[in-house]
């Protein structure tokens, strides 16, 4: 057996598989047990390496040969292949909270199938083509078959979709750039046909309009399945691109480009989430934030850079998770979950409510919770570049603590109920409250997932080499 035959042919075919039943409560745990099991065996069997069970031996392949393409699983890729089955399980367990289930957990199989196919397929070039059918396929999640579609998933379409020709585009330019290095015009075409196929894929501002439509015409929780997934998969292929193209690598211009794009996501999608009075609005705008820290953190052009990049993983997708399922919550008691409806949430969805609250604060760096080590580092690097563009990341940050704390002040006002009474299911509470103390536990002990972070760097083992 290969690695790519356990972790992308196997989830897909298990998803297609799903798709042909309807209990709500069978498709999410089988999906929810197939990615934990798919999820620690990535911890436990080695790719490419002889593991001795008694007097029997063992060995994972690494490659998998489909139509002259190759499909390439190193044993870097344990631990990233863990992380994002384990909380892929997270997101399979709360869609039966959640009665998502017959639209998430096939699907959501099978995209996460996909994505592991775009990180592992060579030429890596075609990893464009699969988040493309990771989009495509994402729709019939977003949009049930009653309803018509909004101009939020168009656009998700659109944009999406508009990536593909450019990248592919830049992939036939760089075979040139490669056979003609010396080719300035050549170089500066492709640079620019990859930086529009990124702009498009990752929604770099002002491309990230149709984030936050989408966050009001579908539900946060599958919407927020793929604002974790989708760009975690992009930052990762566009690692794959400067770390196999010096010019690409080494450009300073490049670097540059890529703090000024990630600091325009974080201070406007900062300061736009202090003023807002939607709730999912303003997890959309906080999940834009945290793609411009990954671009920040890419631009330092270092190994801690690239650490940091990894470091984000968890933590991440751990606050999506309990902010996309409390806020699911919310709407379900409170729609559309505006500040209005939201008034005295607290009282009656105090688990929800808390949860929302958090998960934001922890995006905004808070002190004691998952995001404020990331912040601080991330905080102190850019300082000894320029201080300027740490005090715009600071105002970033600064607008996510004002709609934190503006959350937390309309949820506790006094509503239209008095007392204080808990109106979730006890599923639902126990897994915010798990999410909850799992977001608090990376703050004070962060190190804790160091023992899965410390091998990924190697996937890109020529990132962050060049000097500035």
């Amino acid at each position: 057996m290969s690695a790519p035959l356990l972790w992308i042919v196997l989830p897909i075919a298990l998803g297609g598989f799903l798709l042909f039943f309807r209990d709500e409560r069978f498709l999410a745990r089988m999906s929810a047990a197939s990615a934990l099991a798919l999820g620690l065996l990535a911890l436990v069997v080695p790719i490419d390496a002889a593991l001795l069970l008694g007097p029997f031996s063992f060995k994972l392949a690494g490659t998998l040969n489909v139509l002259g393409r190759s499909f390439i699983l190193q044993s870097e890729h344990g631990s990233l292949l863990a992380i994002l089955y384990g909380l892929a399980a997270m997101w399979f367990f709360g869609a039966e909270a959640l009665g998502l289930a017959r639209r998430l957990a096939p699907l959501g199989l099978i995209i996460l199938g996909l994505t592991v196919a775009a990180l592992a397929v060579r030429p890596f070039l075609f990893a464009a083509v699969f988040i493309e059918i990771a989009v495509l396929l994402s729709v019939p999640m977003l949009l049930p078959l009653s309803q018509k579609p909004g101009r939020g998933i168009l656009r998700y379409v659109i944009f999406q979709t508009l990536a593909l020709p450019f990248i592919l585009m830049a992939g036939w330019l760089l075979a040139g750039v490669e056979a003609s290095p010396g080719d300035v015009t050549l170089t500066a075409q492709s640079t620019a046909m990859l930086a529009m196929g990124f702009a498009f894929l990752l929604s770099i501002f002002p491309l990230y309009t149709w984030i936050v439509m989408l966050l009001e015409e579908s539900s946060p929780y599958i919407v927020g399945f793929l604002l974790w997934l989708l760009p975690q998969a992009t930052v990762l292929f566009g690692m794959g691109f400067l770390d196999r193209y010096p010019f690409l690598r080494l450009s300073s211009e490049l670097m540059t480009a890529l703090r000024v794009a990630g600091l325009l996501m974080a201070v406007s999608a900062g300061l736009s989430a202090a003023f807002q009075r939607h709730l999912g609005r303003l997890m959309g705008y906080a999940a834009i934030a945290e793609t411009g820290f990954l671009l920040v953190a890419l631009s330092l052009g270092t190994t801690d850079g690239v650490q940091l990049v990894f470091m984000q993983i968890i933590p991440r997708g751990l606050g999506l998770v309990v902010w996309a399922l409390s806020l699911a919550v919310i709407q379900s008691h409170a729609d559309p979950p505006t500040f209005a409806n939201a008034q005295g949430i607290a009282r009656r969805l105090p688990f929800a409510a808390a949860g929302v609250i958090l998960a934001n604060f922890s995006a905004a760096g808070l002190p004691l919770l998952a995001g404020f080590p990331l912040r601080l580092i991330l905080l102190e690097d850019l300082a000894t570049l320029s201080s300027a563009q740490t005090i715009w990341l600071a105002l970033g940050l600064l607008g996510l603590m004002t709609g934190a704390a503006r959350t937390l002040g309309v949820a506790v006002l006094p509503g239209a109920e008095a007392g204080w009474r808990s109106r979730e299911t006890r599923t639902q509470a126990a897994l915010i409250t798990l999410g909850v103390a799992a977001l608090v536990a990376l703050g004070l002990v962060p190190q804790v997932s160091q023992f899965l972070l410390k091998d990924l760097p190697a996937l890109f083992e020529r990132l962050g080499q060049g000097a500035l």
